[in-house]
């Protein structure tokens, strides 16, 4: 019997089927395992994998206290997606309904990243590796960004 990682996120959803249509057209997820119907159609259970990880992704259970960050205002968390040329799921993305939070841009420790948040509710950053960027480059690159919003 095949089990998930040691941390496998399970993402609640409004719409589970439709949620897992958006993830594998758009972020190019791979369904995979099976799915767990509640009675009324409602899904208990839908894996999914992204790159070398895997997701599962269930609807909104509100009777057990199983809400999306769209029947709460919003998310705590945000999933990093790593991506070897990110800028056709950016575009895939934000031609697919999701809210950019932050625009595709270099960021200082060495990546090319933006923010997003999907149609579900959940909120991304979607990146792709340019290069190393030592640790104490990165620290007093912070530095700096805090000092001149300060």
């Amino acid at each position: 019997m095949r089990s998930l990682h040691t941390l496998t996120p399970h993402l609640v959803v409004c719409g589970a089927d439709a949620a897992a249509k958006w993830y594998v057209d758009v972020l190019g997820a791979r369904e995979h395992g099976h799915r767990l119907t509640a009675p009324g159609g409602r899904f208990m259970h839908i894996e999914l994998r992204l790159g070398d990880c895997e997701i599962a992704i269930a609807d909104e259970f509100p009777e057990w206290g199983v809400v999306s960050p769209l029947g709460v205002g919003g998310t705590a968390s945000v999933l990093e997606l790593k991506l070897d040329n990110v800028r056709p799921a950016w575009d895939r993305a934000v031609a697919a309904g999701a809210t950019v939070k932050q625009p595709l841009g270099e960021v200082f420790w060495g990546d090319l990243q933006g923010q997003l948040t999907d149609p579900f509710g959940h909120r991304w950053n979607l990146s792709q590796h340019l290069r190393d960027v030592p640790p104490l480059d990165q620290q007093e690159a912070l530095d700096a960004l805090f000092a001149s919003t300060a």
